[in-house]
């Protein structure tokens, strides 16, 4: 019996050690944890899942320099090397972003001891009417799933389904409905917070599985000395079985099979917001609404980011497939050992501090000019003969067509607008322009006559719009509602001289 229980604690001892050895608790046994996870919780959030490089050396050193300003200890190194430090702790994880700018993110690892430490320090009920309520819920959802037993199965969801009808007639009916109380909705909350605050680490595992995984496949397929087909087969049949291979994968595609389901996120989005609408709800701040809120988006963000994991390192596996040279690794593998080997036998006479000249690049050799092809012929012919098209050409336009399609007529304007003034014909400048024969009435020439009309100061005192009928150079019309302009015998006259001077009658 004692004997039993010597194994039984040795055991546990084994387990707990082997816990302690991990990245998790490794952050929390050490002495600076508090400075560490103080220093995770400001830089990152839900929002910024990454920082540039540079700038999260700078916000440590910051840190360290608002701390020691009121006599908080803290470690005696720079922003950098502490970074450094954290991520060969396996605490950050370093990756090239956008830009090529290299950035620090979160391992699952710093996300788990956040979670900890935040859950510890949140006023919160242990136990509570929720929480026991989703535990006796989620036990008879699998309990049915698991029953093999079709009668059970049938009866189970029969009472279901009666009780749902039963409270859906009591409520048509005309039945009251109960109000929920404020301190059930907040333990309903609090126990939502606790499942939502861990979907970042989760998703944070899963990138590191799948990270892992194909580091894996990389080192086998480096290493190997089998034909190139069969550790292609291999390397294939891992890829299809990435997801299934490890528990976080196998997690991660049921979950992506339900959560891939846009209406199930809408409606779980509505439902968010109904939550929000209860009185309860006021007593939350800002920043909890609005992480509430942003479950959706966390859930969408951190499924993008698993799979661009994988589609990212897919790609990379695969352009190292395409680019690898198995003939030049195999000579390099050779060369070495064979370094290797006469190593170890000069190592057999040389003495301790015996040295050994070798050059590190092989030498230049003298040549003046090496050949790199031989003259050939077919590059100095000349090229073909071009083909002579010039009986398909299309008929240049005329003087005239070319003129319809260019700008307005300035001169042969003001002439017929002087003309149709001065023999006070035309009310204004647009029932002189209607009155002008049809090759002066194209679009452009609207533009020709506002032109003129600033030129002698006659624009300003437009007060109404009226209507210009132009005619496009292929026939068809189209109105204008322009400023109507009206000039008086100064304001013609001075239209005359743009033309023909000012002692022209």
């Amino acid at each position: 019996m004692i004997g039993r229980r010597m194994s039984e604690i040795a055991g546990e001892l084994a387990r707990v050690r082997e816990a302690f050895d991990k990245p998790t608790l490794r952050l929390l046994d050490r002495k600076w944890a508090p400075f560490v996870l103080a220093v995770f919780k400001s830089s990152f959030s839900r929002d910024r899942r990454s920082v540039q490089a540079d700038r999260l050396h700078a916000q440590v050193d910051a840190y360290l320099a608002d701390l020691r300003t009121v006599g908080s200890e803290v470690p005696g190194r720079n922003g950098r090397a502490l970074c450094v430090q954290w991520m060969n702790d396996q605490w950050l994880y370093r990756e090239t972003g956008e830009g090529d700018e290299e950035q620090y993110s979160l391992t699952s690892h710093a996300l788990e001891a956040l979670l900890l430490v935040e859950s510890l320090s949140r006023d919160r009920a242990l136990i509570s009417e929720s929480r026991l309520t989703t535990i006796v819920d989620t036990v008879r959802h699998r309990a049915t799933q698991a029953n093999p037993d079709r009668a059970e199965r049938i009866r189970r969801l029969d009472q279901e389904i009666a009780e749902k009808r039963s409270e859906r007639d009591r409520l048509a009916a005309g039945g009251e409905i109960a109000e929920v109380s404020n301190e059930a909705m907040r333990e309903g909350y609090a126990n939502l917070v606790d499942l939502i605050t861990a979907l970042p680490s989760d998703f944070k595992r899963v990138e590191e599985s799948v990270a892992g995984m194909h580091r894996q496949i990389v080192n086998d397929f480096r290493s190997e000395d089998r034909p190139i087909g069969e550790v292609l087969d291999e390397y294939l049949s891992k890829t299809d079985a990435l997801m299934s291979s490890t528990p976080e994968g196998r997690a991660f595609e049921g979950a992506f099979t339900l959560l891939r389901n846009d209406s199930l996120l809408a409606d779980l989005k509505n439902d968010l917001e109904t939550i929000l609408l209860h009185p309860f709800a006021l007593e939350l701040s800002s920043t909890e609404r609005r992480g509430l809120m942003g479950t959706v988006g966390l859930i969408r963000k951190g499924i993008d980011d698993v799979l661009t994991q994988r589609n990212g390192l897919t790609t990379t596996l695969r352009e190292h497939i395409v680019n690898h040279d198995v003939v030049k690794d195999r000579e390099l593998e050779r060369l070495l050992r064979e370094i290797n080997k006469e190593l170890a036998t000069w190592m057999q006479t040389a003495g301790p501090r015996s040295t050994v000249t070798a050059e590190l690049m092989p030498g230049t050799l003298d040549v003046e000019h090496l050949r790199e092809r031989f003259y050939d012929p077919v590059l100095h012919r000349p090229p073909p003969a071009l083909e002579d098209v010039s009986d398909d050409a299309p008929e240049p336009p005329s003087l005239d067509e070319m003129r319809q399609q260019g700008g307005p007529l300035l001169g042969e304007m003001r002439d017929a607008l002087v003309s149709a003034l001065g023999r006070g014909g035309a009310a204004s400048v647009g029932d002189a322009f209607n009155k002008l024969a049809a090759g002066m009435r194209r679009p452009v020439e609207i533009l020709g006559m506002l032109q003129i009309a600033t030129q002698i100061d006659a624009v300003h005192r437009a007060d109404a719009f009226e209507t210009f009928e132009t005619v496009r150079p292929d026939g068809s019309s189209r109105s204008f509602d322009v400023p109507r302009i009206i000039l008086n015998d100064d304001e013609t006259a001075a239209l005359s001289a743009l033309n023909y001077g000012p002692d022209d009658d």
